[in-house]
């Protein structure tokens, strides 16, 4: 694993656990699951809650969309699997003779 790959995870980790917190203290009223806390959310974060719960989920959706892609980037392995290299030259030769034959001869 590169060091590139481990940040990346690490930062992907960090933002999957804060946007799972993010959204679970969202207020009922703006269509989240905060009703499962009692209504804490709008006690410790002020009176601007759901303006800035909002604009925190959505900026850590869009972190973590952008980070799974950079992570899937990362880890592709290249293709060193080509399709002229798994044939061989001796079964293109043996086979090139079948459209050669009319459909006279096949009968």
């Amino acid at each position: 694993m590169g060091t590139l790959n481990v940040v990346l995870t690490v930062l992907f980790i960090i933002v999957s656990i804060l946007l799972v917190f993010i959204v679970a203290i969202q207020d009922e009223q703006s269509d989240g699951v905060g009703g499962v806390f009692g209504g804490a959310a709008q006690a410790s974060f002020g009176s601007y809650t759901s303006s800035v719960v909002t604009k925190a989920t959505a900026i850590l959706g869009a972190s973590f969309m952008i980070l799974s892609l950079c992570i899937a980037l990362v880890n592709r392995a290249p293709s060193d699997d080509k399709l002229l290299d798994s044939v061989d030259t001796n079964q293109v030769q043996q086979s090139q003779t079948w459209w050669v034959n009319s459909p006279a001869e096949v009968n």
